[in-house]
């Protein structure tokens, strides 16, 4: 008998790896589930289906096309969310704007990116009427309306708002399939050091992400998780790095979803209470900011877990977090790496850690995620030995890496030198295979022979009492090529003086801690310290300010 002959259209479904699968699961298990507004605004992942299709109706009716750009100017809201989905589930690609850089850096980002269409809140409109005629190829501009946002007198010709869209459109769209490697979403770093650089990642590859995080976040035996019975509500703008990327994971889970608007500390508190909050991320100035606004301080945190990221958690911040019950513990990645590529999550133990070392463990950049292949090399791309001492830069490869700088062809070369990504983080790792950064490169300070790390000062000074906050930067000397400066801000009865803060340091010099040549030579009291556009520490600007 000879062999059937196999048919040569097979029937079999390839299933691209597109954003759009990612919501089979909640709107067939969490149809009821609440996605909340500022506490004023309640709707179902039933609604939330409804109002993907509508916008890319609405959006397909302005001319939006496979390969178009959609730039978005807003807060983080429900209609964020709806954007990360619908526009590039068209095959188009979702522009997060920065809304905090600068207006000239704002026009560049949208030039750059090719945006066609500009969904703007009202809250920017005064920005807005200063660049218009800025922007080269935007076509389209749609208004996004609040009832307790005015809108300034303007001369910008838009085509529709937001929700009279939405309320135009069918509650249906057919979202097509299409190559899992085309690009989905834009955005810019902060630029501290030249113009802002395109990032772009693709559906396979946020789908991948969006997977492995998961289950990471899954994986603790208690604590430090994410699960379908949290309350998510993100303290990262939506418009960076897709807010880590948490939005998609908390959609795919159906939890329960909060979004606060513009970020206001009274509100954050009163979501994290009303709402019953109990899983966030943001950078450390923020968790600081909640920790000591007046308002935060009777309200019960004990059921929220927070990644630190973006910066280093400091110990101080950390043990004043735990001492509130707040489950803490720090993640590492970049604007570049979509971004997560490590989490300081607790391993098992049949003992429990005291304070000081579950502070020192939560603090650290800790262990990669699954599919990340993590090196520390040095300038000729040979691994260090990982006994926690020896520091080379950190060099990553992981299915989600951008693959290069939007139309920079020379930085993309640079960050991807011998093959992999390179972070410009120095770093060490030690014998449990736990990473920990030192420093920037371009923030290191090179002392008397010595690398000291400014992030290993700033830790030590911020668990004093009478501090705040503090930033450690590096200022020119003759003798020693540069010496350590600590900026430090006092909390409002601190009373702690100059020597008392190089005494509080010199004490984990005798210890063999750090190094004699880390203990700041200078130290100055500041009201407050620089942040990027992102809540960064500006180091920087602060170099420049105090050079």
């Amino acid at each position: 008998m000879q062999d059937a002959v196999q048919d040569s259209t097979p029937s079999n479904h390839a299933y691209p790896l597109l954003i759009k699968h990612l919501l089979h699961t909640p709107f067939a298990q969490a149809p009821d589930q609440e996605i909340v507004y500022r506490g004023q605004l309640r709707m179902t992942y039933t609604t939330l289906q409804e109002r993907i299709a509508r916008l890319a109706n609405g959006l397909d009716g302005l001319g939006v096309r496979h390969g178009s750009t959609v730039a978005v100017m807003d807060w983080d809201s429900h209609r964020y969310l709806e954007c990360y989905f619908a526009v590039p589930m068209m095959g188009a690609v979702l522009q997060t704007v920065n809304v905090r850089l600068s207006p000239a850096e704002i026009v560049y980002t949208i030039n750059h990116a090719g945006a066609e269409v500009l969904l703007v809140h009202t809250d920017f409109l005064p920005v807005l009427e200063t660049i218009k005629d800025q922007l080269e190829k935007v076509r389209i501009f749609v208004r996004i309306d609040e009832p307790d946002s005015d809108a300034c007198a303007h001369a910008i010709p838009f085509a529709t708002e937001y929700e009279a869209m939405l309320a135009a459109s069918a509650t249906h769209y057919d979202f097509p399939d299409f190559d899992e490697n085309t690009r989905a979403t834009t955005f810019y770093t902060t630029g501290t050091t030249g113009l802002p650089k395109g990032v772009y990642f693709s559906h396979r590859q946020l789908v991948l992400h969006t997977i492995t995080l998961m289950a990471a976040l899954a994986s603790p035996v208690s604590g430090q998780r994410f699960h379908r019975g949290d309350v998510y509500m993100p303290l990262t703008p939506m418009f960076h790095v897709h807010a880590w990327g948490m939005p998609y994971i908390a959609t795919v889970l159906g939890a329960k979803q909060v979004y606060p608007g513009r970020y206001m500390p009274d509100r954050l508190v009163q979501l994290v209470r009303d709402e019953g909050v109990t899983f966030s991320h943001c950078v450390s100035t923020i968790l600081h900011m909640l920790l000591n606004c007046p308002e935060g301080k009777s309200v019960d945190f004990s059921k929220w877990k927070i990644v630190i990221g973006g910066g280093a958690l400091p110990h101080g911040i950390a043990r004043a977090a735990l001492e509130r019950g707040i489950d803490v513990f720090a993640g590492y990645g970049m604007s570049e790496t979509c971004p997560v590529l490590s989490l300081a999550q607790l391993q098992p133990r049949s003992e429990p850690l005291d304070l000081d070392e579950e502070v020192r463990l939560r603090c650290k950049t800790g262990l990669p995620v699954p599919l990340v292949d993590l090196r520390i090399v040095n300038d000729n791309m040979e691994d260090v030995v990982h006994d926690g001492k020896a520091y080379g830069e950190i060099v990553a490869r992981a299915p989600w890496l951008t693959q290069g700088y939007l139309n920079n062809p020379e930085a993309s070369e640079q960050l991807w030198a011998g093959g992999y990504l390179h972070t410009q983080d120095i770093a060490n790792i030690d014998t449990t295979g736990n990473l920990q950064i030192t420093d920037r490169i371009k923030d290191v300070i090179k002392s008397g022979g010595e690398w000291i790390s400014s992030l290993e000062i700033e830790s030590l000074i911020s668990l004093h009492p009478d501090v705040s906050e503090v930033a450690v930067i590096g200022i020119k000397d003759e003798k020693w090529g540069e010496r350590p400066v600590a900026l430090v801000v006092l909390k409002e009865n601190g009373r702690i003086t100059e020597d008392e803060i190089r005494q509080h340091v010199l004490q984990f010099s005798h210890t063999g801690q750090i190094s004699k040549y880390a203990v700041p030579q200078t130290v100055k009291f500041v009201d407050a310290l620089e942040k990027t556009s992102v809540g960064k520490m500006n180091k920087k600007w602060l170099r420049e300010q105090f050079a």
